[in-house]
């Protein structure tokens, strides 16, 4: 008979071997997309459509991604399911908004890793090239708008960008945590706000990723609204007067209004705000909050069986919602009362979406309290089958910032199911390691 100790390694073999399957399969039905070499510079890869209908209106939605290879911009007619415009030169994007100057065109901001032969003198090892571009999608022509050259740091330097006005622009800097106003004609920086002002070191992520300051919105002539996901805070920031204290959304480690979110949208008074539609990432959900006397008070909640790390949500002119689900790996169109009316599956990494020709990101969209006349109300579809149950249950195993942050550095063909089981795998193969040396240790030394 085997021993015991053989059919607990035999057990342990088997269950490292089960849990690892679906990534060996999600490679062997991959699509051809790999990660580029971080010290080397990819030829572009774009496609455009020529034969893509381009006079639907309200047809297109543009996406972009930003995780482990290849980072992409994406724009498909969701009427018909076909890409309209697609590509890969740059390994990162952050984010894309519709632009004032034509039907077709808009704006992403997007990195390239360069190896150290393509970088400043100034700059040792690698370096990050970030640009804001301007892109006519129906002709593949772009303009560059603005570019700074900085030392990586593991993600994009520039995560945000929001018009100010013809020559000015307003910046979301996430590694030097701070916003600022810059003339992209000579480059001038004219006001600049510093998160160090107001909050003290010891909040928020570690050093080198300390607010995690991943995104800004003008709320309205020198107003401005910025998201600290490390602190788990959403904030207004004056011109003038500095961070305005009483408008604060959220409190770091109070997990039950925001935790680690993502791409707050402001919604004003005269769309039935003030409101704050946001994607509550770790949560995995979508929430928003309508301000009354003085509070923020949460007024709608959307999530189902499949969502897994939002990091978008716009509310769209015909009161739906378009929301980007990173790790579930689609968009969704949902209604006020939670049922999907559009879903399209993407690659795993997506950022943030816009449905063109409907205004930037939640501009056109009212309030979920003005919508449905109430406020403190919560919304969820119903739970997904079998399979979206199952995905759940081993997601459920692992903290969220844990299971969320493996997924992340995965390659984007690897499923959001196949990544839980990887990480149950790679845990269970680390405990077995340290069981087998200490046995070792401890029959060598006893």
């Amino acid at each position: 008979m085997p021993s015991r100790k053989r059919t607990v390694r035999v057990a342990l073999l088997v269950a490292i071997v089960v849990l690892a399957a679906p990534t060996a399969i999600d490679f062997l039905t991959q699509e051809g997309t790999t990660a580029a070499a971080p010290d080397a510079v990819d030829t572009p890869e774009v496609t455009v459509n020529s034969t893509a209908t381009l006079d639907r209106p309200k047809g297109h939605v543009a996406y972009v991604v930003d995780a482990q290879g290849p980072g992409q911009l994406t724009i498909l007619n969701r009427t018909t399911g076909e890409v309209v415009y697609r590509t890969t030169e740059y390994n990162l994007y952050h984010d894309v908004d519709p632009s004032p100057a034509g039907r077709y065109t808009v704006q992403y901001v997007a990195s390239i890793i360069l190896g150290n032969e393509q970088c400043p003198d100034d700059i040792e090892g690698l370096c990050t090239r970030n640009v804001v571009d301007r892109l006519n999608y129906s002709t593949g022509e772009r303009e560059r708008l603005y570019a700074r050259t900085l030392n990586y740091n593991g993600s994009s330097n520039t995560h945000d960008v929001d018009r100010v006005d013809e020559d000015r622009f307003l910046i979301g800097d996430i590694q030097f945590d701070r916003v600022y106003t810059v003339d992209v004609g000579t480059g001038e920086i004219d006001w600049v706000w510093n998160a160090a002002a107001e909050f003290d070191r010891s909040t928020g992520g570690k050093k080198g990723d300390w607010t995690h300051l991943n995104d800004v919105e003008i709320v309205e002539e020198g107003l401005y609204m910025v998201n600290l996901r490390n602190q788990d805070q959403v904030v207004f920031v004056d011109r003038e007067e500095g961070m305005l204290e009483n408008m604060t959304l959220g409190a770091e480690d109070d997990y039950d209004i925001l935790y680690e979110q993502h791409n707050p949208d402001y919604i004003p008074e005269e769309r039935g705000g003030p409101a704050i539609l946001v994607a509550d990432s770790e949560n995995s959900r979508i929430v928003e909050y309508q301000r009354r006397n003085g509070t923020w008070n949460r007024s709608w909640t959307w999530a189902d069986e499949t969502i897994q790390w939002p990091r978008d949500a716009d509310r769209l002119p015909n009161n739906n919602t378009l929301i980007t689900d990173t790790h579930g790996t689609r968009l969704v169109e949902v209604t006020p009362n939670g049922s999907i009316v559009w879903e399209h599956t993407v690659p795993r990494g997506v950022y943030e979406a816009e449905l063109l020709w409907t205004g930037d990101e939640s501009r056109s969209g009212r309030s979920m309290a003005a919508i449905q006349g109430v406020t403190n109300v919560s919304n969820a579809t119903d739970y997904g089958g079998v399979s979206d149950s199952l995905e759940r249950d081993f997601r459920e195993l692992f903290p969220s910032l844990v299971l969320n942050g493996f997924l992340y550095v995965l390659p984007t063909w690897i499923s959001p199911l196949a990544g839980a089981m990887l990480l149950l795998a790679t845990v269970l193969a680390a405990l077995w390691l340290l069981g087998e040396v200490g046995r070792y240790g401890y029959l060598r030394f006893r």
